[in-house]
């Protein structure tokens, strides 16, 4: 079964403060190149060369002017329209035409780590209709979706809880089998109004279809302006292995 890419690049930015007042937070530099070519450049290094790009409406033009067809970037790219902020699961949700039965490898567009995500598709590969997770162990959990382990077994996923059950993250990349558009449609809001991707992927623990791979090396997001300083500090000292 063939596997299509996802980046996600929605999202205002307004942690980011002046940064993003004129521009989306994923075409801000990390390292020497726009941000978003970290995640595409992960999923081309995969073995994949479908990818699409999902962002809000006011700097799409700006994400084609810079990334065109996506042969420079070794891939075949379209883009969709996030109307409004809806959430992960809601943005993941406006890829099912594209994705047509296909499974999805979904990246974040402002998740930078420094492994390949191709050990993680090769052992997602041996559950073809299993949902898939990267966690990694990180000192503030509270600020993610966080992973309860019991021995090697991931037993219950909280979005940002207040007393995390451990210090491993669920990390901004995913893989879907093709039932996942199926589950976003069945989805309530949270209190945040959101669809959320902890509410998939414990669809898919209930069912015993959700597999982890913990990731190697550096992990951050670059939402905030430390995590931004960092996510750039990280990349100069050591190059992502794409």
């Amino acid at each position: 079964m063939a596997i299509r890419g996802i980046v996600l690049a929605g999202g205002k930015g307004t942690r980011l403060g002046e940064l993003t007042r004129v521009t989306n937070k994923h075409l801000l530099p990390v390292g020497p190149v726009p941000m978003v070519y970290h995640p595409i450049q992960k999923i081309v290094g995969a073995g994949i060369k479908e990818v699409l790009l999902v962002s809000g409406t006011e700097h799409m033009g700006d994400f084609v002017e810079l990334l065109g067809s996506g042969k420079d970037h070794k891939c075949s790219l379209t883009y969709r329209v996030q109307d409004e902020a809806g959430g992960i699961a809601q943005a993941l949700g406006l890829a099912e035409t594209y994705c047509a039965g296909n499974r999805c490898l979904v990246i974040l567009g402002d998740n930078i780590f420094h492994a390949s995500v191709k050990p993680m598709l090769d052992e997602a590969d041996k559950h073809p209709d299993w949902a898939w997770v990267g966690l990694k162990q990180v000192p503030d959990p509270g600020r993610y979706g966080v992973a309860e382990l019991k021995g090697h077994q991931v037993v219950g996923i909280e979005e940002k809880p207040k007393q995390p059950k451990s210090d491993y993250a669920v990390v901004g990349v995913y893989i879907y089998p093709a039932d996942v558009f199926q589950v976003i449609k069945t989805l309530k809001p949270s209190g945040r109004g959101e669809l959320e991707i902890t509410d998939v992927n414990n669809y898919y623990l209930k069912a015993g279809r959700l597999g982890h791979s913990k990731i190697e090396g550096y992990w951050t997001d670059a939402g905030t302006l430390d995590s931004l300083a960092f996510a750039n500090q990280l990349v100069n000292e050591s190059p992502p292995v794409f």
